[in-house]
């Protein structure tokens, strides 16, 4: 048996991507580098032979933590707060799409929405025109993108904050009086897209309607 000081295995790292990512070591977005490897079997410190591939991995550039690479399946902090301001922003425009513009009162509601989310500088004028061209593809066809959108956050949110999320649109549709069957059907929809099982879905949409909801 060959003693362990004088043979054992390295590990020969390449960089072969970077970028951005979360680290669950450091608590926040830093950058990384994606390492693939290669081991040999060593002697003396000299590789003799090939022993096949090691990673990939990904390390942080900050605290050189390694995970696996599926840490970067994981949005950055920026990424989520953008996947979120985007879902909000589209939730906003499909009740507006089901339920119609012509309630000052729904209007108003969805551009406090939209404001709050990450929009400030959001006008109506500039709501009303985004409206005008998702409306025009047909209801269908906004449900099915309005939920490509909220999808891509979904798995991202805990619970509560998914249940926010349609809450939200049940504020825009119960601000001019109850759901018009258009908007029913898209708040379950966005229920869908939200992972939210229909029973859930319906428990929080005939609490919003009997009781006034919390600003956005």
């Amino acid at each position: 048996m060959v003693h362990s000081r004088l043979a054992g295995v390295r590990t020969v790292w390449r960089v072969t991507d970077d970028g951005d990512f979360f680290c669950g070591a450091c608590g926040g977005d830093r950058c990384y580098q994606r390492l693939d490897g290669r081991r040999r079997l060593t002697v003396l410190g000299i590789p003799v032979l090939a022993r096949g591939p090691a990673g990939p991995v990904v390390e942080c550039v900050s605290c050189r933590t390694r995970f696996p690479e599926r840490a970067l399946a994981r949005p950055t902090t920026t990424r989520l707060g953008t996947l979120l301001r985007e879902a909000v922003h589209s939730v906003a425009l499909a009740m507006l799409a089901a339920g119609g513009t012509e309630s000052e009162a729904a209007r108003r509601i969805a551009l406090e929405t939209v404001r709050d989310a990450g929009f400030p500088d959001c006008s109506e004028e500039r709501l009303l025109t985004l409206h005008t061209a998702l409306a025009a593809r047909g209801l269908p066809l906004v449900a099915r993108e309005i939920s490509d959108s909220v999808a891509a956050l979904t798995p991202h949110l805990a619970t509560p904050g998914r249940e926010s999320l349609l809450l939200r649109g049940a504020r825009i549709a119960l601000a001019d009086g109850p759901y018009l069957e258009a908007e029913s059907g898209m708040l379950r929809r966005i229920g869908e897209a939200l992972w939210l099982p229909p029973a859930d879905t319906t428990r929080l949409l005939t609490a919003a309607a009997t009781r006034p909801l919390p600003g956005p």
